[in-house]
């Protein structure tokens, strides 16, 4: 009877025994679960993190990509209005020395009676001194200054596209017995002038601009009688159209 007891109770606490085991097993498993579940949160947080990285490196790719397209596009555009611009340019210039020739040839008659035609950066000077277009003193047009501005204007008939500056000097010289001053007189030469050229020789006025300078734009010395007889002068000034130019460009 005794025997059996002892064997009883030594089962018993072989069972107790191996149930604390099994507590303790379960115990650290449910605790490397915890861990694992802690870590796995961590590499989840962290893979958002990366994630939302690459998205932003993504759009800032794109952005880029984007931008890139844009200013390829404005060079190409660029480039064709360079290209516009130099080939306008080209055609102005080989223009330019077509009319050269042709307003020298129109006053190669005028040219020992006081007309000298030059250009000068893209712009084409006229010279006419004084005594070829007016008398002294005086703002009305002459017979041989009417025929020197007949020839000129039946060349600009061609070139429609140059607008004419005309622009009255003096020398310093102030009128006797005369309420006019220089500056008055080589306005009014230079208005005489533009008036022919409309109202005789029928140039499109809007091509037309007429300015005076009086004693103010000597092309040399006023101490000599020669000097004073240059810078007595109407200077007709011919230049392209620029504006147009730029319109040409800009559509």
């Amino acid at each position: 009877m005794l025997r059996k007891l002892t064997i009883a109770v030594s089962i018993i606490g072989l069972l107790v025994f191996s149930s604390c085991g099994t507590g303790k097993k379960l115990d650290a498993s449910n605790a490397e679960n915890q861990q694992l579940k802690a870590a796995n949160g961590e590499l989840l947080e962290k893979q958002k993190d990366l994630q939302s990285q690459v998205d932003k490196l993504i759009a800032a790719n794109q952005a880029v990509n984007t931008e890139y397209s844009q200013y390829r596009t404005s060079c190409e555009s660029s480039n064709k209005k360079l290209e516009t611009i130099q080939a306008a340019q080209k055609e102005d210039e080989k223009a330019m020395e077509e009319f050269v020739k042709k307003i020298e040839g129109a006053m190669v008659y005028f040219k020992d009676k006081g007309v000298n035609v030059y250009e000068k950066d893209r712009v084409i000077y006229v010279d006419m001194e004084d005594n070829l277009l007016y008398k002294s003193g005086s703002a009305t047009l002459g017979e041989e200054g009417k025929k020197a501005l007949a020839a000129l204007s039946s060349a600009l008939s061609d070139y429609p596209d140059l607008r004419v500056l005309v622009v009255g000097n003096t020398d310093d010289q102030k009128f006797k017995n005369s309420n006019t001053d220089n500056l008055s007189l080589s306005t009014e030469r230079a208005n005489g002038v533009v008036r022919a050229m409309r109202d005789i020789y029928k140039v499109d006025p809007t091509r037309l601009i007429a300015a005076g300078r009086g004693k103010y734009n000597p092309v040399t010395d006023n101490t000599t009688a020669e000097g004073r007889a240059k810078n007595r002068r109407t200077e007709i000034i011919l230049r392209p159209d620029f504006a147009r130019l730029w319109e040409s460009v800009r559509h």
